[in-house]
């Protein structure tokens, strides 16, 4: 049986030129490069410049995916930015980056589910794509972390840096059966109950401020090992597949120990998990796709491969997809 399936057909991303080592770190807070190292796996990060918007880094990046897709701006149907820092609190940061690349048509809007954003992107945007609504969804998952950094709490500032990411979601049809290339199963879970885990303590409701970022770093690891490796034998389950048919893992690049703990619940080897964290520190819903252009561009990714995307975040969200690149 015919069916319409979303194939990425290109990948793009960008990094902000300013890059925060954490011998510079050593300088300004009360940390060392060994004790982010040992913890977090992380080396350095890229920061946004004082003039440099998200939707700067999300235009950059969206232009790169464009490029690899042999694409104009102009087949574009849909744009989705998935965000937790956005230009302005309104209007969306998908239709800046709309005006921005030069389009009136179609549709944009972001999508808030902090660093799952891009898979609840992804998931949205493979919907519209099923349902016939647009044939090239242009899915960006783009942050400036940095701005919602409290620089004096050594515990969460050494973890995050600035970047974007993009692909472009294509319709394409396929038989129906896992042969098919493009997104095979996906699922999203959320659970409000664990806020104070991970939050950001303003917003324009309550404190009419953009707050800073609070976390309880143990708690969310326990809970992050978990819950992907949940998600990740959900999306398998639907699909009838086993972990020893995945090619490569593309995780949310939040902490190299989480990655590794979540790698051996699965029993995947870790030679199969696309890390980029050393080098781009946490970029929340641009983690995902700045990694995976990454191993597109390196070669490691290649045609008729099965992929699996996951990320958990704030609020809770998690969520995972499958995919036959």
């Amino acid at each position: 049986m015919s069916i319409i399936r979303s194939v990425i057909s290109g990948t793009g991303s960008y990094l902000p030129k300013n890059i925060v080592t954490n011998k510079d770190l050593e300088k300004k807070i009360d940390t060392t490069d060994e004790w982010i190292i040992e913890r977090t796996g992380i080396e350095r990060r890229h920061i946004a410049a004082d003039d440099e918007l998200t939707s700067d880094l999300a235009v950059q990046a969206a232009k790169n995916a464009l490029a690899q897709a042999n694409m104009a701006a102009d087949d574009i149907d849909l744009i989705i930015v998935a965000t937790s820092t956005p230009d302005q609190t309104f209007p969306s940061t998908a239709t800046t980056v709309q005006r921005k690349l030069g389009l009136t048509k179609g549709a944009a809007f972001d999508i808030q589910a902090v660093c799952s954003g891009f898979i609840f992107a992804l998931t949205t945007a493979d919907t519209y794509i099923k349902a016939g609504q647009a044939k090239n969804v242009l899915v960006i998952g783009a942050e400036t972390f940095s701005r919602i950094l409290d620089w004096e709490d050594r515990t969460t500032c050494v973890l995050f840096g600035d970047g974007a990411g993009a692909v472009i979601l294509s319709a394409q049809m396929g038989n129906g059966d896992n042969q098919d290339r493009g997104i095979l199963a996906s699922k999203l879970h959320s659970d409000g109950r664990y806020n104070d885990l991970l939050y950001v303590d303003g917003g324009v409701s309550s404190t009419q401020t953009v707050g800073h970022l609070r976390m309880k770093g143990q708690e969310v690891f326990r809970h992050a090992v978990v819950n992907l490796a949940s998600v990740v034998n959900e999306v398998l389950d639907q699909t009838g597949m086993t972990s020893k048919q995945v090619d490569w893992i593309v995780p949310h690049q939040a902490n190299k120990r989480i990655l590794d703990g979540t790698a051996r619940k699965l029993k995947i080897s870790a030679d199969k998990v696309v890390i980029t964290v050393q080098k781009h520190a946490n970029t929340s819903a641009a983690s995902i796709p700045l990694a995976l252009d990454v191993a597109v561009r390196d070669g490691r990714i290649t045609q008729g491969q099965i992929i699996i995307l996951e990320a958990m975040g704030g609020g809770f969200t998690w969520g995972a997809c499958l995919l036959r690149w």
